[in-house]
């Protein structure tokens, strides 16, 4: 059974990304084309904007880039092998919270609460899931599409900041994509030490209840406090919605495929009663229903274009199988006529 998401970060208003991340990235195309400038500015973007570490970009022009970017390079695990030279840096204060932080879980726990500092158009959240930790990441515009590198990058980035900070010969138990499997694995496999599956409704980092939980260090509690405060200070005005119907998105996209959806389960992750929740659905003008079969509408789309199989994209939508599945599309396209 999987308890309650403890994190949950959404998107701000505007879906953008820090411009300082494109930074390695920029140096990589440096290394491998003489076509930097040119890519850059085909999607919008200057150099200059990198030099600045609180100017914002697009982040639809920063998934583009880095899908580009392995193609002209010529490297489909471009990503992942990027997210292996991660630093706690790279991402400014909320990397430092991640290496101070006494467990794993507290590092994944503080990386969902704060990521939408650094991009918009996220969904990212801390669950357990028979007894083991999961961490979730998924950019949520379906639009993004492709973004098999950012994805990739995420994800080797994250452990990669787990073995700088915790333990160099850490292991997570199984690595989840939303994409379709590559031809060759190999590389990934070398790089994540780890199962990996794909077509999945998100993308994940299932990581041992043992691991999530041995205390590695005493922290700072002084130096938490204001590097918290210094993580808030650069989020701005980007507050959390106050719209229900957003807080349940997010939580449709961290369950679906491991945890049946549903009014009493969703109200306890709220922490509300049934009967507020569906008041306050109802006034915004949808229910847990609709909501979740928006959803899997949206994510049935991309995994179409992802091209992944039915067996696998029933599980994913949390579907008994893939007939389940084709009535669901049935019924959608009849109510959409």
């Amino acid at each position: 059974m999987a308890s309650a998401p403890q994190m949950i970060s959404r998107m701000p208003a505007i879906a953008s990304i820090r411009a300082s991340v494109l930074e390695p990235l920029v140096q990589q195309i440096d290394r491998r084309s003489g076509k930097t400038d040119v890519l850059l500015a085909s999607h919008g973007i200057l150099r200059s904007q990198l030099e600045d570490p609180y100017a914002m970009v697009p982040i639809a022009r920063y998934v583009a880039l880095f899908e580009d970017a392995a193609l002209i390079t010529g490297e489909g695990t471009l990503g992942a092998r990027m997210g292996t030279m991660f630093k706690p840096s790279d991402i400014g204060p909320i990397g430092v919270l991640f290496s101070i932080s006494p467990t794993i879980r507290c590092g994944f726990q503080r990386m969902a609460k704060y990521v939408n500092t650094v991009q918009g158009a996220t969904s990212s959240g801390v669950f357990e899931e028979d007894g083991n930790l999961v961490w979730s990441y998924r950019l949520e515009d379906p639009r993004m599409w492709p973004r098999r590198q950012d994805s990739e990058f995420t994800l080797a980035a994250s452990c990669q900041l787990v073995r700088s900070c915790f333990s160099k010969g850490w292991k997570p138990m199984e690595i989840h994509f939303e994409h379709a499997a590559p031809r060759d694995r190999s590389t990934l496999e070398r790089i994540f030490r780890a199962p990996i599956r794909f077509g999945h409704s998100g993308n994940r980092i299932i990581v041992s209840a043992e691991d999530a939980n041995r205390v590695y260090r005493q922290e700072d509690a002084g130096l938490a406090a204001v590097l918290e405060r210094h993580v808030a200070d650069l989020a701005g005005s980007e507050v959390p919605t106050d719209r229900m119907a957003e807080k349940v998105r997010a939580l449709i996209g961290i369950h679906i495929g491991h945890k049946p959806i549903t009014l009493p389960a969703i109200a306890g992750d709220l922490k509300i009663s049934v009967r507020t929740l569906q008041r306050r659905l109802s006034e915004e003008g949808t229910s847990l229903r609709e909501l979740v079969r928006d959803y899997r509408q949206t994510l049935a789309a991309l995994q179409v274009r992802a091209h992944v199989q039915k067996s696998r994209m029933a599980e994913a939508l949390g579907y008994a199988d893939s007939t389940v599945l084709w009535r669901a599309r049935k019924g959608w396209t009849e109510n959409a006529s």
